[in-house]
């Protein structure tokens, strides 16, 4: 059969029959690689045809979900791995996606079928680390291979409730003329892994590498895909691994799950709020605490400010964990209706402890953060700060007042400065501790000492 050269952009997929520095689909930039394309579309590999079923004749067994073994992993994925579903995490290497699968792996396997399918690692490392790992995986197979129809294969012999792909970059199709990890290896993967989750009811994680932008390698297709997408980042300086949800059709993206690295594997942290404040000092100049609401879960966080006197004309605005046009548009809410001078100082931002906020509600400790570091007058440590700072200088209110409230009180924070129309509107003026307030000005009388 002939074969037709071309040229493919690994970003998007896009073919050409000449190699372009620049990809006319996506703008990417020395993206296209080379391969050969038969002149007939090659048959891609084809299960049995669904079934059609009346909705009231499904069994509702097929939509109950399984408990990982990780109540944060739990969490992000909306309360469990729904079964017939197709995750896929990512996460930069090294960071822990492998142990995180390891593990959930080790703990599935105590009462159902999981096939472990790897693709970068032998049997005999994997052992190793399972050791380490001290997992018992009673109903556990391992399988070092990348030929997907092999896998396959072991697939139907195994029947498995869940099948763990590590990574899907390395999978490839036989048939196909192009390499592993390249975008039509990946697509057609995927495509066919999808089939067999749907038509067998089996639910499949699979891991993928993370490019230098921080998405997941391959093309977008991948996430558009699969029904779950999950995000493992991580904090070199402090062990924690916050997993995050970019994609759930079965649940909400906004949940994050926090785990800390250690010798034996990941360990769940319980209480984050207390883990990321575990080493702040008190009554410090340009530190203030905020409760952020991921998902259904309340976190107090501490925000770090300083601002200094710029040398330059131009003067620097730096953040870590922020927003920051965000962080410009309070620093100019501050000059207009606050009086402070920014405009010749520098200003340096940032969240301890690695997590990222992106929530409005946090704006009001961002800018007394600020102001505190600008009068170098400390913050009372005691105080937390709740709220949306709008253009004209007010303080708007945010969703899940009262949550947040409770998460400083559980914590021993006496007090919480938090928009009055909230307070009303939420039934929470009753609640002990708390100071209603109705613009920037007044809550920075009340922060400082």
């Amino acid at each position: 059969m002939k074969k037709k050269e071309m040229f493919q952009c690994q970003e998007c997929g896009y073919e050409t029959f000449k190699w372009m520095g620049r990809c006319s689909n996506c703008d990417g930039w020395n993206t296209f690689q080379e391969f050969f394309k038969n002149d007939s579309r090659e048959k891609v590999g084809q299960l049995e045809p669904a079934l059609l079923q009346p909705y009231h004749e499904i069994d509702p067994v097929q939509a109950e979900r399984i408990n990982t073994g990780f109540s944060e992993l739990d969490l992000v994925l909306g309360g469990g791995l729904v079964r017939g579903s197709v995750v896929l995490t990512g996460g930069s290497p090294g960071v822990g996606k492998s142990t995180l699968m390891l593990q959930a792996a080790g703990f599935l396997s105590k009462s159902i079928k999981v096939l472990y399918v790897s693709g970068e690692e032998s049997a005999g490392q994997l052992k190793m680390r399972g050791q380490r790992l001290q997992l018992e995986g009673k109903h556990l197979y391992i399988l070092p291979e990348t030929n997907f129809e092999t896998i396959k294969e072991h697939v139907k012999r195994v029947n498995p409730e869940v099948l763990i792909i590590d990574s899907i970059q390395t999978m490839y199709r036989p048939e196909l003329s192009s390499m592993p990890g390249t975008v039509t290896q990946i697509r057609e993967v995927t495509a066919e892994l999808m089939q067999i989750s749907k038509m067998n009811n089996m639910s499949v994680f699979t891991v993928g590498h993370v490019t230098k932008e921080g998405v997941v390698a391959g093309p977008r297709l991948l996430e558009h895909m699969v029904d779950c997408v999950l995000y493992l980042e991580g904090d070199p300086h402090h062990n924690y691994l916050l997993l995050r949800g970019v994609k759930n059709r079965f649940g909400s993206t906004n949940e994050l799950g926090v785990f800390h690295m250690r010798e034996k594997g990941l360990v769940e942290i319980k209480n984050p709020s207390e883990v990321f404040l575990s080493r702040r000092t008190e009554n410090t100049v340009g530190s203030v605490v905020v409760a952020s609401l991921e998902g259904s879960r309340p976190l107090l966080i501490e925000i770090q400010a300083l601002v200094t006197p710029t040398r330059h004309g131009n003067p620097r605005r730096m953040t870590t964990g922020l927003d920051s046009n965000r962080v410009a548009l309070l620093m100019a809410v501050l000059e207009k209706k606050v009086g402070l001078f920014l405009q010749d100082h520098d200003a340096y931002l940032n969240v301890v402890g690695g997590v990222k906020l992106n929530e409005p509600a946090v704006d009001l400790g961002i800018a007394v953060c600020l102001a505190s570091s600008f009068k170098n007058i400390p913050i009372n440590s005691q105080d937390i700060f709740i709220g949306e700072i709008g253009l004209t200088g007010e303080v708007r209110s945010v969703n899940g007042l009262e949550k947040r409230i409770a998460e400083g009180q559980k914590l021993g924070f006496n007090r919480s400065l938090v928009p009055s129309s909230g307070l009303k509107n939420s039934g929470g003026g009753n609640l002990k501790g708390t100071r209603g307030i109705t613009t920037l000005a007044e809550a920075l009388e009340l922060a400082f000492f």
